[in-house]
């Protein structure tokens, strides 16, 4: 097996780089001719052929030029592609686009979606951040009439539920927000595990009321993971490679369906926040995504709340835009979970 010199790893470079930018194979008479190199078609011919035995290269018949593989792709993404990152006026424009946003999670999170699709030209997805485990923000108890008072619990992350509770003996307004101080002072970013053990110190009523958003806690936890928000199927589907009918209609399936998610939500199980992991062409393990490579990040914060975003497309990708688009998104997106999750309203980002 021929080893990866130095000239080899910069013919694959060029190759690929090129094949992305053109998709046609890439002869070695036209790689001598385009990049004006003082070496001869032969010798790049014979460079070539030894990334071809590499499993670096291939060419769909004996005349033509040769193509990236997927272990091409992979080598170049491993070690060709480094931090890149996108141009400032493309990062001041989409941070603007930000600063426009209404300040609620799912509003960025379908932005981030929408700004990922246009700016790479591929379809992009993305998950609402959640905890690991839910936990306690804010209450208030507020009294409707005599026995009768509203229960409107905040939750870390956004999450806002109500209720209504009768009292055995009415209480004024001045005795439930007292109470409801001491509930948020005590219990502020308890697990429902964790609030099991602290409300006992509370008086009858805010023992109820521990035990009501102990229960929303354990039922939030308990339900699946939030919805992927998709955009950009049509960007996807203008690519030659998905060109025929049925190509059309396998890709479709794909995108939409619920292979999707179960492909994210696998690929992303060793992913901190901030981290790149790109799929390229199913990793042997997805037989619908063989034709397609999947760049994912997780945002959020460390150790708490987190969702995933990313981008699909063809194996023929601009890696260097894609991955630098999907991390400065991901970057925004963990600032804005990060001053949700904090103990300020939501911010605006830092300039």
């Amino acid at each position: 097996m021929p080893d990866m010199t130095l000239r080899r790893q910069a013919v694959l470079g060029l190759v690929i780089r090129t094949y992305i930018e053109r998709g046609l194979p890439v002869g070695s008479k036209s790689f001598v001719e385009n990049f004006g190199l003082d070496i001869s078609p032969a010798t790049i011919r014979n460079e070539m052929a030894a990334l071809e035995e590499m499993g670096y290269l291939t060419h769909p018949h004996t005349s033509a030029g040769r193509m990236p593989t997927e272990q091409g792709y992979r080598y170049f993404v491993e070690h060709m592609v480094g931090d890149t990152e996108l141009p400032l006026p493309e990062q001041y424009m989409i941070r603007h686009q930000f600063h426009q946003a209404r300040l609620e999670l799912d509003q960025w999170v379908r932005l981030a979606v929408a700004v990922l699709a246009h700016t790479t030209r591929k379809a992009a997805l993305a998950t609402s951040p959640r905890s690991l485990e839910s936990r306690f923000k804010h209450v208030e108890l507020i009294s409707v009439r005599e026995s009768l008072i509203l229960l409107v619990l905040v939750l870390q992350g956004g999450t806002v539920k109500q209720q209504m509770l009768s009292l055995e003996a009415p209480l004024d307004q001045d005795a439930l927000s007292r109470l409801s101080n001491q509930i948020n002072e005590m219990c502020y970013g308890l697990t429902a595990k964790q609030l099991t053990s602290v409300v006992t110190a509370l008086p009858e009523l805010g023992q109820q009321v521990g035990r009501i958003i102990g229960e929303v806690l354990s039922t939030v936890d308990s339900q699946s993971t939030h919805t992927l928000f998709r955009d950009g199927l049509a960007h996807v589907l203008d690519e030659p490679e998905f060109a025929e009918g049925d190509q059309v209609r396998q890709m479709v399936q794909t995108l939409e369906g619920p292979s999707l998610v179960e492909v994210v939500t696998r690929a992303s199980q060793p992913l901190e926040v901030g981290g790149i992991q790109v799929l390229i062409g199913g990793e042997g393990r997805w037989q619908d995504f063989s034709d397609l490579t999947l760049v994912l990040s997780r945002y959020g914060v460390p150790g708490g709340a987190s969702g995933l975003l990313g981008v699909v497309g063809p194996l023929r990708m601009t890696y260097d835009r894609t991955i630098g688009a999907v991390r400065y998104v991901s970057h925004l997106m963990s600032d804005l979970v990060s001053d949700w999750y904090g103990d300020e309203a939501p911010a605006k980002f830092r300039d």
